[in-house]
């Protein structure tokens, strides 16, 4: 239980970005005030957090309405956390994790962040998705690991709350610098926890068994 509770911290941790999260947000809300960055901050992780659970909570009977097995979904989440690991170790904007130029000039137009791009895409992105669903699925039968998994997932929103309300101290003192380092660390994380996902999908899907 220990040891899902460290896995799903890490890949949370990765997928999110908290840090990262917390430097767009400054970056966009530079001409907001303190209350309205708080406005916007609780809003976002109150809906990122729905859309999350959602994801937690039904992502099984969404595999078995698709016919996804579940070697096939450890192979593809591992490929997709896989491709965020070692964009974060380069340093590259992903798309998974993070809004695109374009997306950036649309959220400078709009007056409330806290929908798009904050939830959506920057904290509740497609790598958050696809690794919630993954992590619970990997846990099916086992409630404490599931349980490890939610308190996890829940520990990083909160997390990220925290970082959003600090967004403009943190980018202060880390810098941009700082902020890559942290990021290209847990990329190599990510990475090599998307290799073992891999592994173990292609594994259990019988393919190399002579």
């Amino acid at each position: 239980m220990i040891e899902t509770a460290g896995i799903a911290l890490a890949t949370f941790f990765s997928t999110i970005g908290p840090l990262d999260v917390a430097a767009v947000f400054a970056a966009l809300t530079s001409s907001a005030t303190p209350a309205e960055r708080r406005s916007y901050a609780v809003r976002g992780i109150l809906i990122a957090s729905v859309i999350l659970g959602i994801f937690a909570l039904t992502g099984d009977f969404l595999l078995a309405s698709f016919g996804i097995s579940m070697a096939a979904l450890r192979t593809a989440g591992g490929v997709l956390l896989l491709l965020i690991g070692i964009d974060m170790v380069f340093a590259r904007p992903s798309g998974a994790i993070t809004t695109t130029s374009e997306e950036n000039d649309e959220a400078i137009l709009k007056h409330d962040i806290s929908v798009f791009p904050l939830a959506t895409p920057l904290i509740a992105g497609p790598g958050t998705m696809g690794a919630v669903i993954l992590l619970m699925a990997d846990a099916k039968g086992n409630f404490g690991h599931q349980a490890a998994v939610l308190l996890a997932l829940l520990a990083m929103i909160l997390f990220t709350l925290v970082a959003l309300l600090t967004a403009v101290q943190i980018h202060r003192l880390l810098g941009l610098t700082g902020i890559h380092v942290i990021m290209r660390v847990s990329g190599i994380l990510l990475t090599a926890l998307a290799v073992q996902f891999i592994f173990d999908g292609i594994a259990q899907s019988g393919l190399l068994v002579h």
